[in-house]
């Protein structure tokens, strides 16, 4: 479907903080972003300043001109949007269906898979702003990569376009990958936040500049000795 030089027409499904980010990145290395879905007036315009240009559609539009979908959508949403979509036909045979959820294989797009497409979950193992700032932190992290075993090399190639690094976690094993997401960023959220509020009501007038440094420093002095996810988790 795509054309001698690989690029793709991409399709986005959510402009929340993830979709309009990845869209960014994967025009950054040359692919076509067609369209992306968006109901919300913020969600407009968060897909505005990210992909200029770039057409507001109705999801069955945005699938028939696509051939990488991007499902960037809450989890508990997944599921119900991936059977609606195949039970109204809409998915295309060879188009690659790619999702961000971090608690999801690609189980959760069967009913896609029975219709021909090729099934990925991707997901960037990092906090979205819905910024350009998180180009420059897709360029310093890690993305979970699961798929059929053949269709490794594209999920991470679209990982390494995006600027990330791609890690192979398995279909059993993405439950663990999402608690341990889970644990890792709601930790650190409540107790910066805490450490913050204490401050603030001591008199800092800016509490999180001040904790900025320290914070970044224990959290490097926590990894250290950590190896690095060099080989595939099988």
């Amino acid at each position: 479907m795509s054309g001698p030089s690989g690029r793709l027409g991409v399709g986005i499904i959510g402009a929340g903080r993830v979709g309009p980010v990845l869209g960014a990145a994967l025009a950054g290395a040359g692919h076509a972003i067609v369209g992306i879905s968006a109901t919300s007036q913020d969600s407009i315009d968060r897909a505005e300043a990210m992909l200029p240009g770039v057409p507001i559609l109705d999801i069955p539009a945005l699938i028939e001109r696509s051939e990488l979908v991007i499902l960037a959508v809450p989890s508990d949403q997944l599921e119900q949007l991936v059977a609606g979509l195949a039970a109204v036909g809409a998915w295309q045979p060879g188009q690659l269906v790619l999702h961000t959820a971090p608690g999801f294989g690609t189980t959760v797009l069967a009913p896609a898979t029975a219709a021909g497409v090729i099934p990925l979950a991707v997901h960037p193992a990092m906090v979205f702003t819905g910024t350009s700032l998180d180009l420059v932190r897709l360029s310093e992290s890690y993305a979970a990569v699961t798929s059929p075993t053949p269709v490794h090399p594209i999920g991470q190639a679209l990982v390494v376009e995006m600027g990330a690094e791609p890690i192979i976690v398995a279909e059993a094993d993405r439950a663990a990958y999402a608690e341990a997401i889970e644990t890792a960023t709601s930790f650190s959220a409540s107790i910066v936040g805490q450490a913050v509020g204490i401050l603030a009501g001591v008199g800092f007038d800016a509490p999180g500049r001040f904790l900025g440094p320290l914070v970044r420093s224990s959290v490097e002095t926590a990894l250290q000795g950590v190896t690095p996810p060099e080989r595939f988790l099988e």
